[in-house]
């Protein structure tokens, strides 16, 4: 049956293919439904070939293989959930503990057992992570704090300065009973570390007792996990060497915020379990993961030529297009596949949430360029406590609003997935995240690409140090007082490009750091550049 039998006038040939293409879990109340995608039985017996090697390589992989052959890493995020998977007793071990002691630490913290340098109970968190470290506790506290449990979080996710500004200054007089968390891997990477420096001068400067209130989450023996040590922070907490950033949430970098606002982590925690079981059934017609990775291949034909549009239907889910554009998108976007040929794959993700954000881009979706296909995710049970005012129900209008858009988009020929959940809490939470993480992990290998390195993201790393390398050789070259123009600079350093060494003096210039300009900045070649 192919995708427009869907839109045939005949109900049962449209019944039949919803039925088909339907996957249901009853442990979880979670539905799957790719049969508004234009995916047919035809494409499935096509791809199943290639799911057999898919499965077999994800076995591989959550038995111990080295997936990031970069790094010469293991890729054991699913350990996490399953210590018994973990194929040393030592590691099983391990998970198994820091779980415990994070479970035990929040409650202490939130309980005011552990209590803040002043003898005050801890009242807030400043979270400082970046990336995956970021975007996956802002996921957990968007998406499971409740009003009024745990401590209210606070986010430094970048090394904006008015945006640290405006973080700090809301915390005021907050900061000596504020419980500072720094997420570094390797302990070296910058953000965190002039995050982590410019809290701690401010702390200090409040009042307060920078070791008392630091907890370090990092790998054993980092730089950041020596100078925790070595200084006798409140506590620290296990980053693996085989958990990558876009994959952490089921690491202490999802559980510890978790465990802060009075979240069930052990619910988190078998959901993804739950979905991690699931979806490791080597049959691509009863695997939801495989099922969606099909759709995905299909849209896009094996090359991406279709963005994911990501339209969660609560407000709970806010943030899950933001969270699912690193996984995804760091995940399969590489130029090179496994043989080394250049390839440019990945799926570009957007989105926000439904039904508010959809007046914003739907009117595209449904009539303007047809490059995407949609991903909605509902929840079925509402709120007890919104009431049924003049027998009109918020839930219901929100169903009617999602229904209508997807039939809406049907109609225009545009596809769509569907997942659907009975109810909203920390255990499907943690089924979602399992099911887009295995989907991603079955993707990569149909289009035969490595999805755990990040080669762009490194790249990009060493650039940015290129840069700040050339700044310190522009101001010792304008140290001596002398004016000289952009190019005069450019040559006495004698490396860089000419544009990164204007780009630089002017970013000099626009902070009043003792360096002008003399000159039109309409016509740059006239400038000159002096520190005053």
């Amino acid at each position: 049956m192919s995708f427009p039998d869907f839109c045939a006038n005949d109900p049962q040939v449209q019944w039949q293919r919803f039925c088909e293409l339907l996957w249901f879990h009853d442990g979880l109340g979670m539905w799957l439904d790719i049969s508004r995608m234009h995916v047919n039985q035809a494409d499935l017996d096509e791809l199943k070939p290639r799911f057999d090697q898919a499965f077999k390589a994800m076995a591989a992989l959550e038995g111990g293989a080295i997936a990031n052959g970069d790094e010469q890493r293991q890729v054991g995020h699913y350990w996490l959930r399953h210590p018994q998977l973990a194929p040393d007793p030592e590691v099983q071990a391990h998970i198994a503990t820091e779980v415990d002691q994070i479970e035990a630490f929040g409650r202490s913290i939130v309980r005011g057992e552990i209590k803040a340098p002043n003898g005050q109970a801890f009242t807030d968190v400043l979270w400082i992570g970046i990336g995956g470290s970021g975007l996956g506790p802002l996921l957990m506290i968007r998406a499971l704090q409740e009003e009024g449990a745990g401590l209210p979080f606070h986010f430094f996710d970048n090394v904006d300065p008015n945006g640290m500004s405006r973080v700090l200054a809301g915390l005021g007089d907050a900061l000596p009973t504020t419980l500072v968390i720094t997420v570094s891997k390797s302990g070296g990477t910058p953000e965190p570390h002039l995050g982590m420096e410019q809290a701690r001068h401010r702390v200090e400067a409040s009042g307060g007792s920078w070791a008392g209130q630091a907890v370090a989450i990092t790998m054993a023996n980092s730089k950041l996990d020596q100078k925790a040590s070595q200084e006798g922070w409140l506590q620290r907490f296990d980053m693996f060497d085989w958990v990558g950033g876009r994959t952490s949430i089921t690491s202490a970098v999802g559980l510890v915020p978790g465990a802060l606002i009075g979240a069930d982590i052990r619910e988190f925690l078998d959901g993804a379990a739950q979905m991690d079981a699931a979806t490791r059934l080597d049959d691509l017609e009863r695997n939801p993961a495989a099922l969606m990775a099909a759709s995905w291949f299909v849209a896009g034909e094996g090359c991406g030529k279709r963005d994911m549009v990501v339209l969660p239907y609560r407000d709970r889910l806010e943030v899950f297009s933001r969270y699912l554009q690193q996984l995804v998108m760091e995940s399969l976007g590489k130029r090179l596949d496994r043989a080394g040929n250049v390839v440019h794959q990945g799926i570009a993700v957007y989105g926000n949430k439904g039904s508010t954000d959809q007046h914003a881009y739907v009117q595209q979706l449904r009539d303007g360029v047809d490059n995407f296909f949609v991903t909605f995710i509902e929840a079925l049970k509402d709120s007890q406590d919104i009431p049924d005012i003049n027998g009109e129900r918020p839930g219901d209008f929100l169903d009617g609003f999602l229904q209508g858009t997807r039939s809406a988009l049907t109609e225009g020929g545009r596809q769509s997935i569907s997942i659907s959940m009975r109810q909203f809490d920390a255990r499907r939470l943690g089924a979602l995240i399992a099911l887009f993480e295995r989907a991603v992990g079955l993707y990569g290998e149909l289009v035969n690409i490595n999805a755990y390195h990040q080669p762009g993201v490194e790249a990009g790393k060493k650039a940015a140090a290129a840069i700040l390398n050339l700044q310190g050789q522009v101001e010792a070259v304008l140290a001596d007082g002398q004016s000289r123009s952009v190019s005069e600079v450019h040559a006495a350093i004698g490396e860089g490009s000419v544009e990164a060494v204007f780009w630089i003096l002017r970013h000099l210039t626009g902070n009043e750091r003792g360096y002008s300009a003399q000159g039109s900045w309409d016509a740059p070649a006239t400038l000159r550049f002096s520190k005053s």
